[in-house]
This record gives structure tokens, sequence and C-alpha cells, in this order.
């Protein structure tokens, strides 16, 4: 986890902070570590991990569905340059929908235990047949004990 050094207010009622990394953390940054290896470690070490673009509305959408069943994904929003890792790495997985014109790759990208779903359609397509909340509970990111029959 990454510690707190310092703090300030902005002028637009946010707030800065500075964080001092540290290694014990699973999401902590190595500078050496390479953007794919990266980027293989924390869909490795996240049950659910969504990748996106910063402000996507779809992400946002998804994170929404998932947290009404019960469970809240890991969410990376992704520099330009490492949305194209992220596309290479995935050249096998067939993507859900055309990529926008500029060739860049479908995000966001949701991955269950570390295989990539797809995005939001394949999402909705997971939750409708019935296989998301199964899916979920073999992967542990659903406990079996929380679920209403």
């Amino acid at each position: 986890m990454q510690g707190v050094r310092n703090y300030w207010p902005l002028a637009d009622s946010g707030v800065r902070l500075e964080l001092t990394p540290t290694t014990t953390s699973p999401l902590a940054i190595d500078v050496a570590e390479s953007t794919e290896m990266r980027i293989q470690r924390l869909i490795s070490e996240s049950p659910l991990i969504i990748f996106s673009r910063p402000s996507c509305c779809m992400c946002h959408v998804m994170k929404h569905l998932l947290s009404t069943i019960g469970v809240y994904p890991t969410v990376i929003e992704l520099e330009e340059d490492e949305i194209t890792t992220l596309s290479q790495r995935d050249t096998t997985d067939e993507a859900e929908y055309s990529p926008p014109s500029g060739g860049g790759p479908a995000i966001p990208a949701l991955y269950i235990g570390g295989v990539c779903v797809g995005g939001l359609e394949s999402l909705v397509a997971l939750h409708l047949s019935n296989n998301l909340v199964p899916k979920l509970i073999q992967v542990g990111a659903l406990r079996n004990e929380f679920l209403v029959s």
C-alpha cells in the first residue's frame, strides 16, 4: 500500500495526495517493471479487475452493475501507451466490439480470474445468462453465503 506523504487542498475543492511507494501492496508500482509485466501481474493477482481509460462512462456502468451484485472490482485507468500494451497481450482474445477507428483496443476490459471477459456488452450478457455470479464465486470474488435464494 502506498502511504500519504503530503496532501493539500486544490482550488476546485479536491485534494492532491503525494504517495510514497511501497512494495507491500499488489497494486504497488515498481518503476523498473515493464508495462507488460505490471499489467500481467495485476491481472494475475486480482480476481476481478477492469482496465479503463480515465473518465470512462462504460467503466462506471460496469462498476455499478458489479456493485449491485456485491463485488467491487479493482479499476486501473491506463494511459494510451499502456492500452496498446494491453491489446497486444490479448491479441488471441476475441474483442466484443470493433476498436475505435484509431485502431486502439476495446476498452474497458474486464478480467475475471485472470481471463479476459470483454467489455460492458460481455458483462451484461454474462449477467443476463445467469453465468456471472457462479463465475465470481468460482474465482473467489463473491462468497456463496451472501447470496439470497
